[in-house]
């Protein structure tokens, strides 16, 4: 008997009427594409793009050379070289990101215990050669310097849900 139907549905395609009505009903509907640059979508405060080291209020920045970014690195993509300084505290003398390794994790910004490495949302970086996409202390200064009001947007709104 269950044979019998199966014959019947198969005379009368009976899944290809299915398939055509799906196709049928989404030809209609309101298109959802977003034109890029003129539309943007909106990004959660959580996504990662751009690295980015930040200043305390006073301007001093905030990295401490302890390292952990670079240990917690699962590509090798930081490299860290530290010294003192003249009160005896610990900074950064380079502080190296090769964003050709980088696979955007996230690890280094949840292992530094005072916040000076983070990824921002700018998703729009680019680079002609290699050496473009690898960005020294100074450049990622510069990053946090130009984007320290979005970042400090997001880590308000992240602590608002840990």
């Amino acid at each position: 008997m269950g044979s019998m139907k199966e014959i019947f549905n198969s005379l009368l395609l009976k899944e290809l009427c299915k398939g055509l009505s799906v196709t049928g009903r989404l030809a209609f509907a309101r298109k959802t594409t977003v034109f890029y640059p003129e539309e943007k979508t909106p990004q959660s405060f959580r996504f990662r793009g751009l690295h980015a080291l930040r200043r305390y209020a006073g301007g001093e920045e905030r990295c401490i050379a302890c390292k952990l970014c670079e240990a917690a690195c699962p590509a090798m993509a930081i490299s860290i070289e530290s010294g003192e300084r003249e009160d005896g505290s610990r900074r950064t003398t380079r502080y190296d990101i090769d964003l050709n390794k980088c696979i955007f994790c996230g690890f280094c910004e949840e292992a530094c215990p005072v916040d000076a490495i983070v990824m921002t949302r700018v998703f729009e970086s680019h680079g002609e050669s290699r050496s473009d996409l690898y960005y020294t202390k100074s450049m990622l200064l510069a990053n946090g310097d130009r984007y320290e009001a979005q970042i400090a947007a997001d880590r308000e709104l992240d602590s608002k849900y840990r």
